[in-house]
Parts: structure tokens; sequence; C-alpha cells
């Protein structure tokens, strides 16, 4: 998700204007004992056993390139634009594609991501979250849409591009024609599930029975099911609506509550399509927001979108399966202030059931509240906790969350579960508005304008991911040792060789080892000198260390990360490149190309068919 934060530079503690007693435990954080999360460690079980981190780590810079350490190497498998049926264009730098070509071609701005086998096929499902109109509308002067053509070009940016690859002598291309081909956009059909289905909340005249939506948009995050199935999360949907047939319509609270606003125009979609003028549609973006699931080895099954697992900006949804046999999906509200959520199913899980898909069509939300002691609880949002039913839940899940009282988060983003261990973790990207009003300082959120970000970890009651009750600790606090020396350095397994700020993509592969993807600020000035471009970096669950694995080209994130069915090649997503000054940055194709957002493989060469994970 690409939210920038630049906030004023903070060198003393004075400066902050809080309490002496909310100062000194900031401070706490900031040194070695790192604070909340050594006390809070003696009352957690053990952590996950170290695990290898077989390479030298590479050094911050701010090169147009990808930098891996030395014996990996990297090769584009797609970038926006390029086509998926031989029947589509090549991409066009000079006008940038077309409508129709770009409907027949990989999205722009992906994001998460993941790999499927489909019998003997290797299937690429990947996020398209939004387009930056300097480059996707750069051949108009005006740097925006003119026509309608151009705004129907930038709506197929959007989606989900499901794409077969296969390795071959240039390495891990895209099968063009093949038919698990799929582009899914804001224009696809989608079913509406859960207590949402059917509800008044729901209802507009294109379906007046709200049981079908059409497309999905700023798809962010991802997940995949234990029964082989692909999550994409709809994060922020309120930029594309706005209303030309009313100028002075104002915004209900409910929307506003999600970010609606009246002078929304940076797309251009409600000029040709009715349903994102809320005055004449005010319930279409209550169809928006939610975890839409879809059959990679069925290009024709029509994707889910699921109401029972919460409507907010979802970043991304790490499910498992708890020891009790319920499905557990844990989901980030990327948005300042925001939740942490949790949803269980109401039924159990077993392998080979019939449409195991329904369940997640029942079960509940809940929205976490961290206490102070390094314990928490996950709050039950029902109709007797929150006074709304249960489709209002599901519809307007925020307000249900401060109705129970969660703890307000700062910017909750991707969430992962440790395979070798029953424990979850949360990146907490950064919040400048923390410390202001109705954003406290707590434990878990402990720094005033949080420019650097934190991951938490917490570890469920019993072993199981469906009990309510949690310890945590801050696993990492992200910081800049070479400019503060209070809590603004970081945790102490942050130093000069591995700092970074702004964590926003997260996973564990199959070894058990967690790899933290930025999305923050590349100034490499101020407070943020020496950080260079954002960055990959992989953390050992057990001992706390980190060190740096790749550096992404100027202005990118590096967000997506997925791994190959024989975990020999790591798949990574290269999002916005040169996205506020295009002109300095030509990545992935050198010169004076304009940059196009890009899937890379990772490759260590020599390691294939030894039987082994070898990066994944």
């Amino acid at each position: 998700m690409t939210l920038h934060c630049r906030p004023k530079r903070l060198t003393r503690m004075s400066e902050l204007g809080f309490d002496g007693v909310v100062s000194r435990r900031i401070v706490l954080l900031g040194g070695a004992a790192f604070g909340v999360a050594a006390f809070a460690d003696a009352a957690l079980p053990p952590k996950a056993e170290a695990v290898a981190m077989e390479f030298d780590p590479v050094s911050a810079n701010q090169e147009d390139t990808i930098t891996l350490p030395d014996g990996y190497t990297w090769h584009v498998v797609a970038s926006w634009g390029d086509p998926l049926w031989s029947s589509g264009n090549a991409f066009d730098s000079t006008s940038r594609g077309t409508a129709e070509s770009q409907a027949m071609a990989f999205g722009d701005n992906n994001d998460g991501m993941s790999c499927f086998a489909v019998g003997n096929r290797t299937l690429l499902a990947v996020n398209n979250e939004y387009t930056n109109p300097m480059i996707v509308w750069g051949n108009r002067a005006s740097q925006s849409y003119e026509n309608e053509d151009d705004i129907r070009k930038g709506m197929n940016a959007h989606g989900v591009s499901m794409m077969e690859i296969r390795r071959g002598a240039q390495g891990w291309q895209v099968v063009k024609d093949s038919p698990l081909n799929r582009r899914i956009t804001p224009d696809t059909p989608m079913d509406i599930t859960g207590p949402g289905r059917g509800h008044d909340l729901l209802k507009t005249r294109e379906d007046p029975q709200a049981v079908l939506a059409l497309g999905t948009f700023n798809n962010c995050g991802n997940g995949r099911t234990p029964w082989g199935t692909y999550l994409t999360c709809e994060e922020n949907f309120h930029s594309y609506f706005h209303s030309p047939s009313n100028p002075d319509w104002t915004p209900t609270d409910a929307l506003k509550r999600y970010g609606v606003k009246a002078s929304n125009d940076r797309y251009g979609w409600a000029t040709i399509a009715e349903r994102f003028d809320p005055a004449l549609e005010p319930n279409e973006p209550n169809r928006c927001g939610y975890i839409v699931e879809i059959d990679p080895a069925n290009p024709i099954a029509r994707p889910r979108k699921h109401t029972a697992m919460g409507r907010f900006k979802h970043e991304n949804c790490e499910m498992v399966v708890a020891r009790d046999g319920h499905i557990v999906a844990y989901m980030g509200d990327d948005e300042r202030g925001e939740h942490l959520y949790k949803f269980v199913s109401s039924k159990v899980y077993r392998r080979g059931m019939d449409n195991p898909s329904t369940l997640l069509e029942d079960g509940t939300l809940y929205a976490a509240r961290f206490d102070e002691n390094g314990t928490g609880v996950w709050l039950e949002l029902t109709p007797e906790t929150t006074g709304m039913d249960t489709a209002e839940i599901c519809i307007h899940t925020r307000q249900a969350a401060t109705a129970v009282g969660a703890t307000t988060m700062d910017r909750p983003e991707w969430v992962t579960a440790n395979p070798k261990a029953i424990e979850a973790y949360c990146c907490l990207t950064n919040n400048k508005n923390r410390g202001k009003s109705g954003q406290p300082v707590n434990a878990v959120n402990p720094r005033p304008n949080n420019q650097y970000g934190q991951i938490v970890r917490w570890i469920p009651a019993q072993g199981n991911h469906s009990n309510q009750e949690f310890k945590w600790d801050l696993f990492v606090m992200a910081g800049n040792p070479t400019v503060y020396q209070d809590a603004y350095s970081g945790s102490s397994n942050i130093t000069p060789d591995n700092m970074f700020n702004s964590p926003d993509g997260l996973a564990f592969d199959s070894q058990g080892r967690l790899w933290i993807q930025t999305d923050g600020n590349y100034s490499n000035a101020g407070d943020f000198a020496g950080m260079g471009n954002n960055q990959m970096l992989l953390a050992d669950a057990g001992t706390r260390s980190i060190r740096r694995f790749l550096v992404g080209p100027r202005e990118c994130e590096v967000t997506g990360i997925t791994w190959s069915p024989d975990r020999t090649t790591m798949f990574v997503g290269i999002q916005h490149p040169g996205e506020r000054n295009p002109d300095t940055c030509h990545f992935p194709d050198g010169g004076m190309s304009i940059p196009r957002s890009s899937v890379i493989a990772v490759e260590k060469p020599g390691w294939f068919g030894l039987g082994r994970a070898a990066i994944g």
C-alpha cells in the first residue's frame, strides 16, 4: 500500500509534548532492554527455533535496479502492459496502451500475489492495486485522463492478473494463451456471500437484490485458503467515488468513516459509470472493501465477495487452520488509528470436504485489544457487544470495532503466521497521528508521530489461533540509530547496517524465515539518512536478527512475495518505480524507458533439483 509520511524531524523527547510518564516509557522502548517487549517476553512461550540466513547482507543504496547478495540473480517475469494473450499488443511506451490492449495485458502496480500448482501447470495470481496518473496517462500533456478510453484503460489496469508461467531458457515467463490466463477487473461480476447478501445497505439500481457485485479494485495484499483458492483484498476503495451529478453532495457519517469524500476525482470512473457516483448510488461504496475469493483452477468460476469477513481497508488475509479445526483469518485495516481483526469460521474445516468456501460465509469477527501488560483479547463483534445486527457489523465493521473498544493501531498492514510455531505477526507501518486526539500513545503503539513503524507478534492462548486471549510483544521497532539515540533509534535488533522504515509486506517461507518488505520514505536524507530505497529483509523469528536481502529501484515499494511450487524461486513485486519522478527511473527496461511495475523472479543458480527449499 502506498501512503508516504514525511513528518518533521524530532530530536528531543521534550519536543513531543507528552508528560514524563509517557516519555519514560518511550525511552525504555528505545534502549537495549526493549521495554514492553522485555517484560512481555517473560510470560511468552519459547520462541521459534533459529533459522539459517545463508547470505551476506547487501548495503542500502539508491540505484535504479535490483540489488541482491552475491550468488543470487533476478529476472523480470511480467511488467505492466505485457500481453497475456497472443492477440494482445506488445506494450507501447509512447501511447501507454489503450483500454482494449490493457484488457488483454498484465495490470499495473502489482501488489500481493500467490503461486499455485494446477495439475502440471504453474499459475501466478497477482493483485493490480491502482494506477499512477502521471505514468499511465504520461502520454498526455495534462498527465491525466482526457477521454473515455483513457479512463477505461485505467480501469482495466486494476484488479487481478491470473497467468500461467513456465520456466524456460530465459527463466520464468508468461505462457500466452494459457486456458488459465484471466484478467479480473472493476467490471467482473462477483457473487455477494454472507450476512450482507440481500441487505438493504448493499442494494442498488443495477442489483436490487444485493446478490451480484461488479468488480474488484484497489487490491492490496492477498491470502490463500487451505483448499487452494486465492484471496484478494480490497483496500482504498474510497478514492474511486465522487459525484459529478451533484456538486453539492456530501457523504454520510458512515461513508466518511471509510474516507469517501465529495472531492475525489483521481480516476474519473464516475464520469463514465454512474455506480461510482454516490449521489446516484449511495450504497455502491458499501459493496467495496471485502475479501474476494477466486478459484485459480477454474477461470470461468465467478469470484465471491465474502461479507462475513468484514468490510474495511483490507491489507492482506493470513489464513490458518486452528488447532480446533476452525478457519482463522487475520486481517489488518490499513489506516491510521484503525484496527486489527480476525475471523473465525462457525464450522470446522475437513480436508476434502465439499464446498469449503462456505466456511467463509458464516463466522464471528473479532477486533484486537492490546493491553499494557503484554496480554491481549480478541473482542467479539456481535449484536450484543456492538448494538448492531450481524449484517451491519459486516458492512460497518469499523464502527463495530470502535463500539467494543478495540485498540487503535499504527496502520496494521500485512499479517503472517509462523509455520513452525503457533504465533502471528503484523506490520504497523507508521502513523503521523499517533499521540493526537483519539490515538493515544500506548504499549503496542509507543511512539508519537511514528515515522518508522514496528512489527508486533502475538501468541494465542493454549496454542490455538481461535482462542480469544493472547500474549504479545514487539518483535522489532524500526528506526534510525545514526540520527537518534532515543525511541526513534529503534529496538536493539536495529543497527546502521540493517535499518529500515515503514515495514509493510510480511511473510514466512516454508522454513520459518520471516521476510519483511518496506514501503516508506526513500529520501535517504534527514530522519531517513542511510536507508536508501525501499527494501526486503530477512528476519530470524527465534533470535530477532535481521539482514537486508534486497534493495529495489528508485521510488518503488517492494511488495508481494510468493514461491514456486518447488521452492527454488522466489517471486517479488516491485510496485510504482519512479512514482514521483518518472524521468529519473527506468526500471526494468533501462535506457530512457518509462518505469513499469513488475514481478521479478529471484533465484540462486545451481540449487535446482537438490530436493530442498533453496530460498523458500
